[in-house]
Order: structure tokens, then C-alpha cells, then sequence
């Protein structure tokens, strides 16, 4: 495995949640402390979704990665906040289908970092960088020589967008998708889904939630009409089109809607760069 040129230096934090490790707690993991615990309860008494809503978001990116590798034939990808390691991660699911797959990991998270240096030692196809996403610069200078940037990337933004706050320079979420977007040559793709809530009770607490547990680490939950932003000047894949992300291409058939969470969804979807 390859690893970015600076050395990470940054102390686990314990006494603020990570939204990493609520995560890793909410898909049954074991690399999490018992503040991450704690706002994964209170999270779950505002969208008591979470967990289910958690899974089905893996079980997309599973998907997606799938599809990018053996249909569309994409042998790189470029994982922004990628999260601790689980089972089946993006370079497994992609050298299942393309041996010779590359992989970049971008995430700022010690935790992370530091289990992906275990995780990953012994595979030369994939790099990690410490880099905060919105570091688009530093991030494609670090990977010159490892992806080739002249051929076709899958920039993958999935399920961390709502950890962006929206601000007005490039750092905004879509000015980010934009930028990264703009690195791309034709052939490309985005995968883009963020946590959205048509209740906006659900979108302010688990917003003021998340922003105080992980002390300000957050951005905000949002409506589906903000994330469509996210995909202009893309090709959409259509079908299934931007959705819930349970309903992108299911290997088997999802729940009916009555059955389906109303508190909040993980929605977004597949999108091309045409040249």
C-alpha cells in the first residue's frame, strides 16, 4: 500500500463523537468509544432509521463499485471520506472484478488512517491520504503517478457531503463536486448520495445533534432538491435516475413503501462525465 507523503500526527480524539465511528457502530463495528455510542442513542431517538438506513447505504456502495468495475470497465477509484475499513471495501469489491483496480482512500480521520495503514499494507493497488476532501489540489498532486488522470476515474462521495457545511468559496459541497468534477477526463464517473429529510424537524435536530457531538464536524442534513445541484452538468444514469439509494439497482427487491423509513433516506445516484 501506498501512503501520503506527510506523515499523520493527529491524536485520536475520545471525548468528541466521530461521525467514522457512529458510523462503524451503526453497521455493528467494533472501532468506536463510548461518546461515538452515546450519540449514536440520541441520533436514533430523532431517525430511528439510522441503523437500517446505515446498511442500506453500504450495501449501495457495494453495488455501484460493482457496476463501475465490471460493467462500465472503471479500473480507479477515488474514495472521498472513505470511513474505517469493513467488510468488503471499495478495492475489494473492485479487484473482485478488475485484479489490476486502484483504489484511493481520502480521509482526515486518525482513527481511520490509522487502521487503513494495517488494513491495507499488503495492497499495492490502493493509497491513502490524509487529506480533508475539500484539499482537491493536494489530493490529485499526491496521486500523479498512481492514478492516471488521463483515463477514466470514479470520484465516489458517498454518504459525506452532510459532513460539509455550505459556505460561499470552493469549499461549498458543490463547489467541490464541481471542482473534482473538472479534474475528470470524459468517461468518468460520480457517485454522489448524502442524507436528506423532507421533515424539517429531522433535518435541524439531527443537524444540531451531529454539529455539537462531533464538535462542529458536520454540515447539515438536506432536501433532495440540494442534492440534484450536486449533479449538474453531469449525465445522470438513468435508469434508476437519482433516488433512494435502496432503490439503485437492488440485487434483490427492496421493502415495499409502507414498510420504508419516513424520518430520513441516503439519496443520490450515479452520474457520467461526457467530453
Amino acid at each position: 500500500m501506498a501512503y501520503g507523503e506527510k506523515p499523520q500526527t493527529h491524536v485520536i480524539d475520545t471525548s468528541k463523537a466521530s461521525a467514522a465511528r457512529m458510523y462503524d457502530w451503526l453497521l455493528g463495528g467494533t472501532e468506536n468509544y463510548d461518546v461515538d455510542r452515546e450519540a449514536c442513542v440520541e441520533l436514533l431517538k430523532i431517525a430511528p432509521s439510522s441503523q437500517q438506513l446505515a446498511r442500506g447505504n453500504r450495501e449501495f456502495l457495494r453495488r455501484v463499485v460493482r457496476v463501475l468495475a465490471a460493467e462500465k470497465g472503471i479500473t480507479q477509484f477515488l474514495d472521498h471520506g472513505s470511513g474505517l475499513p469493513t467488510q468488503d471495501n471499495v478495492h475489494e469489491v473492485a479487484q473482485r472484478h478488475r485484479k489490476d483496480a486502484k483504489v484511493v482512500y481520502v480521509d482526515d480521520d486518525p482513527m481511520v488512517l490509522a487502521h487503513a495503514r494495517t488494513f491495507l499494507d499488503d495492497n499495492d493497488n490502493t493509497k491513502v491520504l490524509g487529506y480533508d476532501m475539500r484539499r482537491t489540489s493536494d489530493i490529485r498532486a499526491a496521486t500523479e503517478g498512481f492514478l492516471d488522470w488521463s483515463e477514466p476515474i470514479a470520484a465516489l462521495f458517498v454518504s459525506v457531503l452532510h459532513c460539509l457545511p455550505d459556505t460561499d468559496d470552493e469549499n461549498d459541497p458543490a463547489r467541490l463536486i464541481q471542482t473534482v468534477a473538472g479534474q475528470l477526463s470524459a468517461g468518468s464517473y460520480m457517485v454522489i448520495c448524502q442524507l436528506v429529510s423532507d421533515d424539517p424537524v429531522v433535518r435541524r435536530d439531527v443537524t444540531d445533534l451531529m454539529a455539537a457531538a462531533t464538535n462542529g464536524k458536520w454540515g447539515r442534513v438536506r432536501e433532495k432538491h440540494e442534492v440534484r445541484r450536486f449533479f449538474d452538468g453531469l449525465d445522470i444514469e438513468d435508469p434508476p435516475g437519482l433516488v433512494d439509494v435502496i432503490d439503485w439497482r437492488p440485487d434483490s427487491p427492496p421493502p415495499p413503501l409502507h414498510l420504508r423509513a419516513t424520518d430520513w433516506v441516503e439519496w443520490g445516484g450515479l452520474a457520467r462525465i461526457s467530453g
